[in-house]
């Protein structure tokens, strides 16, 4: 039987070919799964948890999934829209709404409709943004992509209506505050170059660097002194290696599927790293 709940979105980095790693290292009492960098949620949307947290910088992003879960018919009837009128002209005529003034005057399911539309038919499913944060991905080559997915908005409407999912945009620092002790973070940051010329910072206009990692490590060493079970993603690298010299790590081997150039989708060495032993069988 097919999973009715499962992600929405193409993301960079994202995290379905590691499931299979991740899921048996999660503890089955959690009481509330916490994901500060969600991104496309493959983790969560596995795990489909109850009682979650789900954060991300990305404000547009997490737009999605409010309406999503609070106008799924709206939403739906905009992206019929949107593909009826597809082609090359009209996809850089949408993509270049955030370049007017009047972007912001425009509601949230407009917003909404175009970021999914935009990233079922830009260039692998890339979203990146320029400095001023205007997304400058070009058009991808689709004789037919799958804009309009009724049944999955559905479902995921239902589930998002029927479970306590807190669905927030913010600095990832401020969602791990006053967690219960019970919780579950995953951690997925925009990874640790694996060398000085390999940094990816399109993600938001912001960026995410050295500095960043060492602040998130110093947020990691909070987490573990109030025993709250964290496994976190990142490259396998020398940099990260020794950062997180104190914790447990477990290799695990993944493909980048989402990127510009065909020669940097091979496998590259990624590591799950945690406050656990991650490493030690289960009984």
């Amino acid at each position: 039987m097919e999973k009715k709940i499962r992600p929405l979105l193409k993301w960079v980095g994202g995290k379905r070919q590691l499931i299979d790693y991740i899921k048996p290292l999660i503890p089955k009492d959690y009481s509330t799964y916490v994901e500060p960098f969600f991104g496309g949620g493959a983790i969560f949307f596995e795990l489909e948890p109850k009682q979650a947290i789900i954060n991300d910088y990305n404000s547009d992003l997490m737009n999605v999934y409010k309406i999503v879960r609070d106008n799924p018919d709206e939403l739906i009837e905009k992206l019929i829209f949107f593909k009826k009128n597809f082609t090359k002209e009209y996809f850089y005529e949408v993509r270049a709404w955030d370049r007017s003034v009047g972007y912001n005057r425009r509601n949230n399911i407009d917003k909404a409709a175009r970021f999914i539309f935009l990233n079922k038919t830009c260039y692998n499913g890339l979203y990146r943004v320029n400095s001023k944060g205007q997304f400058n991905t070009p058009l991808g080559r689709y004789v037919n992509p799958n804009i309009v997915n009724n049944d999955l908005i559905k479902d995921l409407s239902k589930y998002f209506k029927k479970n306590k999912i807190e669905i927030i945009s913010g600095n990832y620092s401020e969602v791990l505050k006053d967690l219960h002790s019970k919780s579950f973070v995953y951690l997925d940051p925009p990874y640790a170059p694996l060398s000085l010329t390999s940094s990816f910072t399109g993600y938001t206009n912001k960026g995410f660097n050295l500095l960043d990692q060492k602040i998130l490590k110093d947020e990691c060493d909070c987490l573990a002194n109030q025993n709250i079970f964290f496994v976190q993603s990142n490259s396998d690298c020398p940099f990260i290696r020794e950062l997180y010299s104190d914790y447990y790590f477990k290799e695990v081997p993944a493909k980048r599927t989402i990127n510009s150039k065909a020669l940097g989708r091979g496998a590259i060495g990624e590591v799950l790293i945690s406050n656990h032993d991650i490493n030690k069988k289960k009984e």
